[in-house]
């Protein structure tokens, strides 16, 4: 089983309350994953904000337009910090996801580090060169300025 990591990072000028109420809010997903994902929380009764233990189902379009379902577990979470989410059920054979603030000088550092494995063997090794690392860094990129928008970066500089 190969398993890739992909990092990044981004500067949000922003007091880090606002940062982190808004990134450990489930809701908030959706305004930050592309369209294309066709992604929709399936969940009944999602809390505001995320615990450790929380179990969260979505339904999520991430090749080919074919839809899935992912299950989601936040297994760890430091409240102002960082948080990580784990696949239970969906697309890749390991999906762990860790999400990190830092207060910085100049706002807030986010930092993502997705480790992943994709299904098949040698065959999802071969799709993941093609195609996976592409839509990650494609997702991130749209994540990155929905968040600017979201925190009106574009109306600051």
């Amino acid at each position: 089983m190969a398993v890739y990591q992909f990092r990044t990072e981004q500067l949000l000028p922003a007091p880090i309350e606002e940062v982190w109420d808004f990134i450990s809010s489930p809701e908030n997903l959706k305004k930050i994953t592309p369209e294309s994902m066709g992604f929709e929380i399936i969940s009944e009764g999602i809390p505001e904000k995320m615990y450790a233990g929380m179990m969260i189902t979505y339904m999520v379009k991430p090749l080919f337009g074919i839809k899935t379902k992912w299950v989601t577990e936040i297994t760890h979470i430091e409240q102002g910090k960082f948080f990580i989410d784990e696949q239970r059920v969906g697309p890749y054979s390991l999906w762990h996801h860790q999400h990190f603030v830092e207060k910085v000088e100049n706002g807030v550092l986010m930092k993502d580090i997705v480790t992943y494995s994709p299904p098949f063997s040698f065959i999802g090794a071969l799709v993941n060169s093609i195609l996976i690392k592409k839509k990650l860094k494609e997702i991130f990129d749209y994540r990155r300025v929905a968040l600017e928008r979201h925190f009106n970066l574009a109306e600051q500089q």
